[in-house]
């Protein structure tokens, strides 16, 4: 742990201990942060709307998305490096959580709004100040604010740069500014690696994330469901349950079983695979939600789009699922990468089915196989079993 002056940490400034030395958990404040994030998922999601989407409107939606995600993520990192308990620390989250609030109501107009880029530009601002703020409190926090202030300042700056062009042009220059801050990572690595995220601490909050957007997907299924459903809009939505139920098995037994603490280094990688796994969760919930829509309109047969964009978000869970176990341990177990492609196939075959009282179930019978046996070969081949 890097030792600061004692001011530094009577103010709140000190580093996150290294497991060895404490434990760190959620403060109350995070927590609060996170429920804005809520409101702007639930925001993206909605711009799926009601029926199938084209193309050009998924990749829209994936990309906000990402903006929404990497707003939470850049604030995840620094909590998890620096003890976030004093006066200024909660006034800028507080006031991170307005930019927040700004971006979820931004969404749904974007890119013919400017609250989109303007709540942007307000958490960035925060989160900057309060790198600046570090900044002179260890030559390691000198560094590592240095790669977050150049990285994440110069990609604001293309965000600002936004706000005076066209609105047609606007997600070019979000582009850019997001390629900027995603690279800053990467490139700064080598000063990051010196101060690595807290172990134990990053993966809960990346957790709660999680939860968070499986929330969400439960939340448009739910809402989906009529005041008085018939049997076949009861038989697709509790079978459709079954289906995030089964992500939340295998993804919490990864958790519990503590093989995110040991290879987490600067987190970048670790990050970047969740956020993929998230946009899969996000997609996958409306899709479920959608398909509920359908049956209590007395639409039995879904639609081809709807069932490939369920499959693909199953697909792309199954995959990242991989490598974040990759990222654990450094190997992948032979029995789970032999069991991924026959996941993907047999889920495939599934959605081939159009009937959604016949599909779903299957889907639903499909996935708790493979949350039940993948979390057994987790614990199986956990290292801390000392089982090889």
């Amino acid at each position: 742990m890097i030792r600061l002056p004692r001011l530094s940490v009577r103010w709140g400034l000190e580093p996150s201990a290294l497991p060895s030395e404490e434990a760190r958990h959620a403060t109350w404040l995070e927590l609060f942060f996170d429920l804005v994030f809520v409101l702007a998922l639930a925001a993206v999601q909605s711009r799926l709307a009601d029926e199938v989407p084209s193309a050009d409107e998924i990749l829209r939606t994936a990309g906000l998305f990402v903006v929404v995600w990497w707003a939470w993520v850049g604030q995840a990192f620094y909590d998890t490096r620096f003890d976030p308990d004093d006066f200024a620390h909660r006034v800028s989250v507080l006031v991170g959580m307005l930019g927040a609030g700004t971006m979820a109501v931004g969404v749904r107009d974007a890119p013919d709004t400017l609250l989109l880029p303007v709540g942007y530009l307000v958490v960035r601002a925060t989160l900057l100040a309060l790198y600046l703020r570090v900044r002179g409190t260890s030559p390691t926090a000198r560094r590592l604010s240095g790669v977050y202030l150049s990285g994440f300042g110069a990609g604001s700056l293309v965000w600002a740069i936004s706000l005076a062009v066209p609105g047609h042009l606007r997600p070019l220059l979000w582009l850019a500014g997001l390629t900027i801050e995603l690279l800053t990572p990467w490139l700064g690595r080598r000063w990051l690696r010196q101060h690595p995220v807290h172990p134990l601490h990053l993966p809960e909050r990346i957790g709660q994330f999680t939860i968070i957007l499986l929330g969400v997907s439960l939340s448009d299924l739910i809402g989906a469901v009529p005041t008085r459903p018939s049997l076949a809009v009861s038989v697709t939505a509790i079978t459709a349950f079954v289906i995030p139920a089964s992500v939340w098995w295998v993804y919490t037994t990864y958790v519990t079983m503590g093989l995110t603490t040991s290879r987490l280094s600067a987190g970048s990688g670790y990050a970047m695979v969740q956020g993929i796994l998230g946009a899969a969760l996000l997609l996958l919930g409306w899709c479920l939600g959608q398909a509920v829509r359908l049956v209590a309109t007395g639409t039995t047969e879904l639609p081809g789009m709807l069932r490939f964009l369920t499959a693909v978000s199953l697909g792309s869970w199954i995959i990242g699922g991989l490598a974040l176990q990759w990222l654990a341990i450094g190997t992948v177990p032979r029995p789970r990468i032999v069991l991924a492609p026959i996941a993907i196939g047999t889920v495939s075959a599934v959605v081939l089915v159009s009937e959604a009282t016949v599909m779903m179930p299957l889907l639903a019978t499909a996935m708790v196989g493979y949350a039940l046996v993948v979390s057994r070969l987790i614990i199986r081949f956990n290292p801390g079993r000392g089982e090889e």
